[in-house]
């Protein structure tokens, strides 16, 4: 099968794969910012933070996701799932300045009413230069940690999974096709194993109880 070419199998160095960045804010970090941010950076933080809604994504939200009655957002993730979030009182807020005529997305609004002049960002290309903007205005408070706008969505991810425990609702609030995905998102904050549940259940009695 090989017409006697040695196998290289051995040879041949295998990597693991990369794994998610693990990285959470502080809710210091957190509050700075917001005081400090130009309004439409801190509608996404805001988004990325409240709601866990990917950076990517929230720069394209406009006035068709959302519903101003119901207080909701409605939009497709990533991976093609349909996904309803509410908002919270302050994105509300600051979608309430904002035009639900226009077709620009909420970012780009919020941008536009707080520099007449200068470069439009563009749709559908505006993560890397609000992403800057970001970076700029984090260096300026002194915030020395690479902080990203992602950094926040699992920054509440990880909130939502010590607050319920349940592995199900941060999948629901992350929009994840799979369960797979979430787990390997948050393979760094899973809960330990706990020595006196490895012994409980070894009890014969503790499954006779269960079974009865």
């Amino acid at each position: 099968m090989y017409h006697g070419a040695p196998k290289l199998d051995e040879l041949i160095t295998r990597q693991a794969g990369l794994r998610p960045r693990n990285v959470t804010a502080t809710d210091e970090e957190r509050e700075l910012l917001l005081n400090r941010l130009p309004t439409h950076l801190r509608l996404m933080l805001l988004l990325c933070s409240d709601t866990a809604i990917r950076s990517g994504t929230v720069t394209r939200l406009g006035p068709n996701n959302y519903d101003p009655d119901k207080r909701e957002l409605h939009f497709t993730t990533k991976m093609g799932e349909r996904l309803t979030l509410p908002v919270t009182a302050e994105i509300s807020d600051l979608l309430a300045d904002c035009s639900m005529k226009s077709n620009a997305p909420f970012v780009q609004q919020l941008w536009m009413k707080g520099h007449t002049k200068g470069p439009n960002p563009k749709p559908g290309a505006q993560t890397n230069p609000f992403g800057k903007q970001f970076a700029k205005y984090r260096r300026a408070l002194g915030i020395a940690r690479q902080l990203t706008f992602h950094d926040f969505r699992r920054t509440t991810a990880v909130a939502m999974l010590e607050a319920t425990r349940d592995i199900r609702d941060v999948q629901a609030l992350l929009g994840h096709r799979t369960l797979k995905s979430t787990i390997w998102y948050l393979d760094h904050d899973l809960r330990p194993v706990k020595r006196s549940t490895l012994e409980l259940i070894k009890r014969p009695a503790w499954r006779k109880d269960k079974s009865a």
